[in-house]
């Protein structure tokens, strides 16, 4: 499939799923997600926001630093915050990363290498929540407690079949699999389970998935639900694991689908779960706007860079 009929699959399916919610539950819970965001909400999850973001960026530059390219905190910070942007805003969810590693890797003269790392480092967070999630969903009380062993144990032989799988296809030669095979090994070696960079890769990971948590908390109290935290905790770590699929439209769809359908079996409600996703949202939208302020910067500075165009000198009779 090419890329460009898989993007549109993917927005296809964000879409769908958008449908089928509003048919199941009306217009009405997402109209009161956005009615019910106030400033108290969005401030705090801003705040929450830099916390993450900063965590974020320290991963990447963990992985990017391992992979032996160079990433300043200060403008990993900033072009995570641009990336975020754009992912809440465009198409896809995904194509904040893909400015984000073009950017950097235009900057530091390996544009590969740069995409690798944007992409390992994405992988090595959306690795650590489902671990999070998993442990979770296994010790708290909730309806998905009873099959989380046998999702465990799926998740596991899936996990050890990518494992195995490369040892049993040719290393040596100039096949492309065998470059790729050699790639994918020396940067999983230097870049993500590094001495010096997976403490540091599980750290970040895991304040920015409480971070996420604590948002969606927050939105589940904006949006009127009365559970306590313990009881949302399962059903903000679904909601999580669902915002990593790529079937979206700029992070909409899977989140609040998965989110309808598990406070529909929590007994909460498939509606106020939509609500809730929907504050969640919004909240997320406006906590990436200093991303925003980073994508004007780099404009003005573009446009001041660009030299005025010569109008000549020609002669006056």
């Amino acid at each position: 499939m090419s890329a460009t009929r898989w993007t549109l699959v993917r927005l296809l399916g964000g879409a769908a799923i958008v449908a089928f919610l509003v048919r199941q539950v009306g217009a009405g819970p997402f109209v009161d997600g956005i009615r019910l965001v106030d400033v108290r909400s969005l401030a705090a999850a801003a705040a929450i926001a830099v916390l993450t973001t900063a965590c974020c960026a320290w991963r990447w530059r963990l992985v990017a630093r391992g992979l032996g390219i160079a990433l300043p905190m200060r403008a990993a910070m900033a072009s995570y915050y641009r990336s975020q942007f754009l992912n809440t805003t465009l198409p896809g969810g995904v194509l904040g990363d893909v400015h984000r590693g073009v950017h950097h890797g235009r900057g530091v003269g390996d544009v590969g290498r740069a995409l690798r790392a944007v992409a390992w480092e994405r992988t090595a967070g959306q690795v650590v929540q489902l671990v999070l999630a998993l442990v979770a969903l296994l010790v708290v009380p909730s309806f998905a407690q009873p099959v989380m062993p046998y999702v465990a144990a799926l998740l596991a032989a899936a996990a050890l079949a990518v494992v195995l799988l490369p040892l049993a296809l040719p290393r040596g030669g100039s096949s492309v699999w065998a470059r790729a095979l050699r790639t994918v090994g020396t940067d999983l070696r230097d870049g993500v389970i590094s001495r010096r960079a997976w403490p540091g890769i599980v750290i970040a990971s895991t304040v920015a998935v409480a971070g996420h948590v604590a948002t969606f908390l927050i939105a589940a109290h904006t949006a009127g639900v009365a559970a306590s935290p313990l009881q949302l905790l399962p059903l903000a770590l679904l909601a999580l694991v669902a915002m990593g699929v790529p079937t979206n439209i700029a992070g909409w769809g899977p989140r609040e689908g998965v989110t309808a359908w598990a406070f529909g079996v929590a007994g909460l409600g498939a509606a106020l779960g939509v609500t809730t996703a929907v504050v969640f949202g919004v909240m997320v939208m406006v906590a990436t706007l200093p991303g925003a302020g980073v994508l004007l910067v780099g404009w003005f500075r573009q446009t001041r860079a660009v030299p005025a165009p010569s109008t000549g000198g020609a002669a006056h009779g």
